[in-house]
């Protein structure tokens, strides 16, 4: 074998009940290599990197690492074997200290008991190697999302990793806290610690990857280093056919014929820290895209119209007349959907079915002397089903089980069934993968079409030029700036977030 190969995962298969996962798969990462792996959600790379990190057992194939062997049938194995995974959603304990986590369950001791002195000395030595300066008996909730990161990292590296997995390590960080994360992935790089990055991000994955395996319906489809490959070349491995269409897509927009009826109007809406007096209208049939850096208050003011927070001063009108949301089911009533950036936390129920979880909030109209009409409900399950493409076995499967894309469908199809005014949709694609983005935007632009009002907030500036018609720019708690379709791109936007961050400097 390969001297220079850390890393050699041959011919995986994997299956579930009515499923093969994985036909087959190759993989090899070499050392000191930033190694991606991509394809659309359902593709096998969640199943792929279980099998090496033992939270499964392959069927068929075999792993070598460094050389030799191994047999990652628990987490544990796979740790002592020197891999180590980072997953989206942070495995930490926020109530505990930086230098607690680190070491959490492979404590320090000394007699019996546990050595706090040497356990807050070498947590430090491992930051400092990073190049993070924070204090380690800091409680962990305490510091930012990023930092959160870092420690989930030098945790990862304090078992001695060859190979950490970064499962989406960048979602949930701005563009100042990606750079950071980058200088750590660089320094392992230079140690000759591998990373296997995997990021919806095509623009982070030629950046920081110096390889890429592609993997579409359980095989892989592709390998090349990153300076031979395209975007477009990568997404249409990904998805089987020519993605030009979704590479170059942009809205266009005619100003004309934009309805002058605005849906909602915010007037000074004020809520401390985050929001300190914004102004914005939505218009009938209008995607309203709310552009800003992590922290700008655009989550927090698209609560404030939710009636998820209560707003400190300030208006808000809808359709001209005057209301006061003290709670969500008040903005429900008012005709609203709200689709949370946070999917798994505050949007699904992940142990309901696909049924239960698009038929939550017209339960009250589906009932009648308390009983549930099972009939009308799964007549209008099969509806949204076909009409947004919900990939699902039936719709008595667990909600969990779906991929990012499809639960994302899924929380769309709860508010499409309410027949809604405006929709509220914040980072409706995060975590989602290239073609189901696409049916995301393409069904955002269905909504207007059928005159239905989009506040959207994303982070992606490709995303707002795709599907908005107007973007509104917050910057501090404040409306900076106002650009329409063809005006917007990302230097525009850019700027208008420069501009407004030295008006208030």
């Amino acid at each position: 074998m390969d001297e220079r190969i850390l890393l050699h995962m041959k011919s995986i298969s994997k299956s579930f009940p009515g499923v093969k996962a994985l036909k087959g798969v190759d993989l090899e990462v070499k050392k000191g290599e930033v190694h991606a792996l991509m394809g659309e959600n359902g593709a096998g790379k969640s199943t792929l990197i279980k099998v090496l990190t033992g939270v499964h057992i392959e069927d068929e194939g075999e792993i070598y690492f460094e050389d030799k062997q191994i047999f990652t049938n628990t987490t544990l194995q796979a740790q002592k074997c020197g891999i180590s995974t980072i997953y989206q959603e942070l495995d930490l304990i926020p109530e505990l200290s930086i230098c607690e986590n680190i070491f959490l369950g492979r404590e320090i001791m000394k007699k019996g008991i546990i050595d706090w002195k040497a356990t807050q000395k070498r947590a430090k030595e491992i930051l400092d190697d990073m190049g993070i300066d924070v204090e380690v008996t800091s409680i962990l909730s305490s510091q930012s999302t990023a930092i959160q990161q870092m420690v989930s990292i030098a945790r990862a590296i304090s078992i001695n990793a060859r190979l950490v997995v970064m499962d989406e390590p960048t979602s949930s960080l701005d563009d100042k806290e990606v750079r950071v994360l980058f200088e750590v992935i660089k320094k392992l790089k230079a140690q000759n610690i591998s990373v296997i990055f995997i990021s919806h991000r095509l623009d982070e994955i030629f950046e920081i990857c110096d390889a890429i395996t592609i993997l579409k319906d359980g095989e892989r489809v592709g390998y090349s280093l990153i300076k031979d490959i395209t975007k477009l070349e990568l997404v249409s491995k990904m998805i089987g056919k020519d993605a030009s269409q979704i590479i170059s897509r942009k809205k266009s927009y005619n100003k004309d014929k934009m309805s002058n009826e605005n849906i909602i109007v915010t007037k000074n809406i004020v809520r401390d820290p985050k929001v300190k007096g914004i102004d914005i209208e939505v218009k009938k049939g209008e995607v309203l895209g709310l552009a800003g850096l992590l922290g700008s208050g655009r989550t927090e003011l698209a609560r404030l119209i939710f009636g998820a927070d209560l707003p400190q001063g300030g208006e808000l009108y809808i359709n001209g007349k005057k209301e006061k949301f003290n709670l969500p089911k008040d903005a429900i009533k008012k005709g609203m959907g709200f689709c949370p950036e946070d999917r798994k936390i505050e949007g699904i129920i992940p142990n309901m079915s696909v049924k239960e979880n698009i038929t939550l909030a017209i339960l009250p109209r589906l009932t009648k002397m308390g009983i549930v009409s099972r009939k009308e409900q799964e007549k209008i399950v099969n509806k949204f089903i076909q009409a947004l493409k919900i990939k699902t076995p039936h719709m008595n499967q667990a909600v969990k089980n779906l991929s990012g894309g499809n639960q994302q469908k899924v929380i769309l199809a709860r508010w499409m069934c309410m027949n809604p005014e405006l929709l509220i949709l914040d980072e409706p694609t995060r975590g989602i993968d290239v073609g189901a983005k696409k049916e995301i935007l393409d069904l955002i632009e269905q909504l207007a079409s059928d005159n239905i009002s989009v506040l959207m907030i994303s982070s992606e500036i490709e995303e707002l030029m795709h599907a908005c018609d107007r973007i509104a720019v917050i910057r501090d708690g404040k409306k900076v700036g106002e650009l329409y379709a063809e005006e917007i791109g990302e230097e525009a936007i850019m700027n208008s977030i420069a501009e407004g961050h030295q008006s208030f400097a």
